[in-house]
């Protein structure tokens, strides 16, 4: 089979444009997360990777 021009997906052909400068925080940093924050993602990584996987619609 041929590749034509039609068959081709201009849109993966380009690569991302940058982000924009306003997505840039400058200034504050984000506060690190507290000791309880860390174990309750910690408890939810857990559920999370221990679940069957559901099959996507």
């Amino acid at each position: 089979m041929s590749n034509t021009d039609r068959d081709v997906d201009h849109a993966l052909a380009y690569p991302e444009p940058p982000a924009s400068p306003l997505w840039h925080r400058h200034g504050a940093k984000a506060r690190p997360l507290t000791t309880a924050q860390q174990r309750r993602n910690r408890e939810l990584l857990d559920l999370a990777l221990r679940k069957p996987r559901t099959r996507a619609a």
